[in-house]
């Protein structure tokens, strides 16, 4: 069921999720300073190709810099690419089919929010 789901996820909306995390990377791995967040970005865009069978789980140790961090890509590009997810996953839940899809969308609005101090894991 998961491979179908991902396969369902990646053709509606996986693809240009991970195209949004990947430019956001770019951009950040341009600016030399903001190479972390880079990082970060590509980390998610890979969880955003491939949802089902993984959930992302705080890392441990990761303390007041990976807040400020996280303020810094909010105010960068976190909230555009949590509205991106908003949006996507209200067009899905318009159709049944896409009803996990769009849930899928809701639950990685908070990682797109705050990537940094987080760690993508598979689900047992």
């Amino acid at each position: 069921m998961r491979l179908i789901l991902n396969l369902i996820w990646l053709v509606l909306s996986g693809f240009w999720l991970a195209v949004g995390y990947v430019v956001a990377g770019v951009v950040c791995c341009v600016l030399i300073v903001t190479i972390p967040w880079g990082l970060a970005s590509f980390r998610i865009a890979n969880y955003a190709l491939w949802p089902f069978g993984r959930t992302v789980v705080d890392r441990p140790g990761a303390g007041a810099p990976s807040l400020l961090g996280n303020i810094i890509w909010i105010v960068v590009a976190g909230i555009w690419l949590a509205i991106g997810h908003v949006v996507t996953g209200a067009l899905l839940c318009v159709t049944i089919i896409g009803i996990p899809l769009g849930v899928a969308n809701f639950k990685l609005v908070p990682v797109s929010l705050m990537p940094l101090g987080k760690e993508i894991v598979p689900v047992p």
